[in-house]
């Protein structure tokens, strides 16, 4: 088959998408979020602040006093942070405020503590200070006001979000529901970490570096077989993985060998072929079908960048877009070093980000041994999309970046 009759990995993305099932919405208590995708938008409780508040701990004053050039304060308490706010009795005395209490009734001015000498209750000023309406002070309403939108439906709830949506007053939200993964590896070769060895074989590595690329962004409904190369064996297993789960993924067995088996027990389960390869390397062999219920099947090649690549590149932004998570802007970096690619396919080409003396990032081209030597990958940071060859990339040539 001729590199021009292939699916391009732009082409490849789009019929994946289209074809994609939105999975469920959930509520969950908003401790049991983090990761996940928001399905409904937060609106302000209140205003934020929801009071004018105290920015740090000092002396609230007049600053009508100030401007007077008033130096010396009788402090008549201490406002501290959760209390009701107080009312200063005049200009000539000074509450002690505390960073986050809520502005006593008639200041208008935080004098920082450092500024201010303090004995027997007399504060005096020790220095010039700022006399500006507002001083030290986070106005209510400066960050936003009551009923207006903080976040929108798609948003990826990280940290900051979390903090944002209990902000708002949300003891739970309702999010996209996680996927559950199966990670099928296939090959008679292939061993456990752990178990006797013979030469002719090799370790089980694909589907640990599969878990842990979906682990590590928070999927927990993961799980994982190997099955060997018998026909009637893979169909049942698959058969039974399509009943489970909403998302298979499976190493090996995708390419035009004799034991390549996956796309014809795929299709006599009834999952239908959407495209089978892609002009790229590595990871031409790459095949993906929908199941009859709408499970998405990705038939990733065995070779272990192969499969590492496709995931990152096809597999994790495909669940992503089904959870209804909001499509961030792709990464692009310049190349630190020439790069030449002779074939007319696209090249996902493995690389390391550095920085130069400027602190500008640069992909630091680091080719693997072929699409088996996984062990290259130790150390990189992701790949590099480049353009079909043949073709010399120089140095400085911008492309997406994919992070492992």
């Amino acid at each position: 088959m001729q590199a021009a009759t292939l699916i391009t990995p732009r082409l490849a993305e789009e019929a994946i998408y289209s074809r994609l099932t939105c999975l469920p919405i959930e509520s969950l208590p908003l401790t049991q979020c983090v990761g996940g995708t928001l399905r409904e938008n937060v609106y302000a409780e209140r205003d934020a602040p929801p009071f004018d508040r105290v920015s740090m701990d000092g002396m609230a004053v007049d600053s009508e006093a100030l401007r007077r050039g008033q130096r010396r304060f009788h402090i008549q308490g201490v406002q501290a942070a959760g209390a009701p706010a107080t009312k200063l009795k005049n200009a000539d005395h000074a509450i002690e405020v505390m960073t986050g209490a809520i502005l006593p009734i008639g200041c208008d001015n935080v004098i920082p503590i450092e500024q201010v000498d303090v004995a027997d209750l007399i504060a005096t000023l020790n220095t010039e200070v700022v006399n500006t309406p507002y001083h030290n002070i986070h106005r209510r309403g400066a960050d936003s006001r009551q009923g207006q939108l903080l976040l929108e439906s798609g948003t990826l709830l990280r940290a900051p979000e979390v903090a944002v949506a209990a902000s708002a007053g949300m003891a739970r939200v309702r999010v996209s529901s996680q996927p559950a993964i199966m990670v099928v590896s296939t090959g008679d070769e292939l061993i456990e970490p752990g178990d006797p060895i013979a030469e002719f074989q090799v370790r089980r590595s694909n589907a640990y570096a599969v878990s842990a690329t979906f682990r590590r962004r928070g999927f927990s409904r993961v799980g994982t077989d190997h099955v060997l190369d018998d026909e009637r064996l893979l169909r049942e297993r698959l058969s039974l993985h399509l009943t489970t789960h909403e998302v298979v993924v499976l190493s090996g067995g995708v390419s035009m060998g004799k034991f390549d088996l996956v796309p014809k027990a795929l299709m006599q389960l009834g999952v239908h072929q959407v495209f089978h390869n892609v002009a790229q390397r590595p990871g031409r062999p790459m095949w993906f079908g929908i199941g009859p219920q709408g499970q998405s099947v990705f038939g990733l090649p065995g070779n272990p960048v192969s499969t590492l690549v496709c995931l990152i590149r096809y597999v994790i932004p495909a669940i992503a877009e089904a959870m209804g998570t909001k499509r961030a802007a792709t990464e692009r970096l310049a190349l630190a070093a020439p790069v030449t690619f002779k074939h007319a396919l696209a090249y996902f080409l493995p690389v390391t980000i550095e920085h130069d003396e400027w602190g500008r990032p640069w992909a630091n081209p680091r080719p693997p041994n072929g699409s088996g030597d996984f062990l290259s990958l130790a150390g990189t940071d992701g790949f590099v999309e480049l353009p079909p060859g043949p073709n010399t990339y120089a140095k400085g040539f911008v492309a997406n970046v994919y992070r492992w």
